[in-house]
């Protein structure tokens, strides 16, 4: 199973100024797949994998000793192998061991030629949790647990990100001749007929269903079984539900947190989408779910996208005080809805509502390292999503199907438009009037990936589409 992050490790790794690499990333969003199956094996012939978890003499002796010399040696005698620029060594959930991510700074001022991958699920909500208890002076330095005895490595390592598969990931896994004539098609702004449209579209909404988790995807295509694959969801879901008992600072907050997350559909599902926290819990305040959100949002659970005032300006300014949640998985959003399966690999998908493809287009944005903003007119008008590169502001519609444009017309009424995307399950298309490029869904993360790969700005690359 590909993923695009590989590429972005192979240029980590032949970079003459690398640095220790730390990865963010969910539970089950293939960390530890990525470098032990896909990036290792391809580039190394001697693999030094530590996870802190279950490897108590190795995170006990870097509790006590960040040295990096000290740590080769040791891990050079507790492996019996020579270390060298030839030897790639794997810190797996490195927040289980803080002191860890201390001598990431000393590889990287003294051994700069060792390649080191450290991953972690909760790395930021522990260095949080941490911090409070540093400032409180909750913390006795005799702390047996030792990662009171840290120090983050500012500038001393480089950060990537990892998602779930976004929808061409998964149509690369799933079906690589569709991915193939997809990524063809799109290159050459055709319009799909509509055998190979609906084609298209039933690996999209198998895609809505199943998600973008490595192994939801795995299971799927081994046994091709829907049922199979979102019960292994329902697993992940109900051990994100338990991670949510860690690093709290209270059961009620852990309490609150659960809550939160599993009203995230319910939330979306109303006139008015913003996140309103009496819908959650009545008699609380914002504040009191500040900490259950922060949680969330560090692990990241969630998606935030903030609203945007009537006229917006570069770089785009956000007001915190209103704002809509996603979740980061199209799979785990159609878990929650607890939408009929039926209605995504049947004849019955106009049943869907318009959340699930806003739920969709925020996993692909984010995943290519979007910030997520929406825009609201004083009336009822609002875009789903706005986004900027290249100082230029690009507004976003979702629909279902063709829909009214009477939001963007609203939008232009206030702000400078030289191109609107829609993102629809209409064929794709160019108005040349209107300066809207409408892509179907399929399309959509293709064209996220030509604007990431060319670095072209928005305005000039949908110029060359049109027809």
């Amino acid at each position: 199973m590909e993923r695009k992050a590989y590429n972005t490790l192979v240029k980590w790794l032949n970079d003459p100024y690398r640095k220790p690499l730390l990865i963010y990333g969910a539970r089950q969003v293939g960390k530890t797949y990525l470098i032990t199956k896909l990036f290792a094996p391809r580039h190394f012939k001697k693999v030094i994998y530590i996870d802190f978890k279950t490897n108590d003499k190795v995170r006990l002796f870097i509790k006590n000793h960040v040295d990096a010399k000290a740590i080769i040696n040791y891990l050079s005698l507790s492996f019996n192998m020579d270390i060298d620029k030839n030897t790639l060594i794997v810190f797996d959930e490195i927040q289980e061991c803080l002191p860890a991510i201390t001598a990431l700074k000393y590889f990287c001022q003294d051994y700069r030629e060792v390649p080191i991958i450290a991953t972690g699920s909760m790395v930021r909500i522990k260095l949080k949790q941490m911090n409070r208890k540093t400032i409180d002076q909750e913390i006795d330095a005799d702390n047996q647990d030792g990662n009171n005895n840290y120090m983050f490595p500012v500038g001393k390592i480089s950060e990537l990100n990892l998602f779930p598969l976004t929808f061409d990931e998964y149509l690369m896994a799933t079906n690589k001749k569709l991915y193939d004539f997809l990524s063809d098609s799109f290159e050459h702004s055709q319009v799909l007929d509509n055998s190979y449209h609906k084609l298209a579209m039933n690996s999209f909404f198998d895609y809505l269903l199943i998600g973008g988790m490595p192994e939801m995807v795995d299971i799927f295509i081994q046994t091709g079984s829907y049922q199979r694959s979102r019960q292994a969801l329902q697993e992940v879901y109900n051990n994100y539900l338990n991670d949510m008992s860690l690093y709290q600072v209270s059961d009620v907050t852990m309490l609150r947190t659960r809550r939160l997350f599993d009203n995230i559909y319910q939330q979306l599902n109303k006139t008015n989408k913003n996140f309103m926290y009496s819908n959650v819990e009545r008699g609380t305040s914002s504040r009191e779910y500040l900490h259950p959100l922060d949680w969330l949002n560090e692990s990241r659970l969630v998606y935030i996208s903030y609203q945007t005032k009537e006229h917006v300006t570069t770089p785009l300014q956000a007001l915190e005080s209103q704002y809509r949640l996603y979740l980061p998985d199209t799979g785990l959003f159609a878990l929650q809805s607890k939408i009929n399966p039926a209605s995504l690999i049947g004849n019955n998908q106009n049943v869907l509502l318009g959340i699930f493809y806003e739920n969709y287009v925020a996993t692909e944005l984010k995943a290519r390292g979007y910030p997520l903003f929406f825009w609201k007119g004083k009336t009822t008008s609002e875009l789903e999503f706005l986004i900027e590169l290249d100082d230029t502001i690009i507004p976003i519609d979702v629909k279902k199907n063709k829909g009214s444009m009477s939001s963007l017309d609203k939008y232009k009424e206030h702000n400078k438009c030289d191109v609107a995307v829609k993102v629809s399950q209409n064929k794709y298309g160019y108005d040349n009037q209107q300066n809207l490029l409408t892509l179907p869904f399929y399309y959509f993360c293709f064209y996220l990936n030509d604007l990431y790969d060319k670095s072209q700005s928005l305005v000039e690359r949908s110029k060359t589409y049109e027809q």
